[in-house]
């Protein structure tokens, strides 16, 4: 059996201030970019996974909830970040944590003095030789 993986790096720097990428938002004003740092999933095959850093700004915020077919863990690394809306928000901050299974909504999202979180996505599948 083999299972789907991600090139070997051994330690390397992370430039914190440059190669950042925005995502698409459906907040106006607002950022939230991502660093992708080790990636190989297919999401038409279900397999592989994804690491990376997301930076919320200041206000940034999504506007619904998410759902998706691959696991999702999430560590909070500074500043807050609030899961929910309303009477169901709950607001996190540095070193927390969260790992969330295959077809479980989540969010919305959003942060008031912004955030850094580290994510891995991935999917639960062994690819046959």
């Amino acid at each position: 059996m083999k299972h789907a993986g991600k090139e070997h790096r051994e330690f390397f720097s992370v430039d914190m201030e440059h190669g950042w990428t925005p995502l698409p938002m459906d907040g106006e004003g607002f950022v939230i970019e991502e660093k992708v740092l080790s990636n190989c999933i297919d999401h038409t095959r279900k397999t592989g996974s994804l690491t990376r850093l997301l930076r919320y700004s200041p206000g940034a915020y999504t506007a619904k909830p998410v759902i998706h077919d691959y696991w999702e863990e999430i560590f909070v690394i500074t500043g807050d970040y609030t899961v929910g809306s309303g009477e169901n928000a709950e607001r996190f901050e540095g070193y927390t944590y969260a790992c969330r299974p295959p077809h479980i909504w989540h969010g919305p999202f959003s942060t008031d003095g912004g955030s850094l979180l580290y994510e891995i996505q991935y999917y639960d599948t062994v690819v046959e030789d």
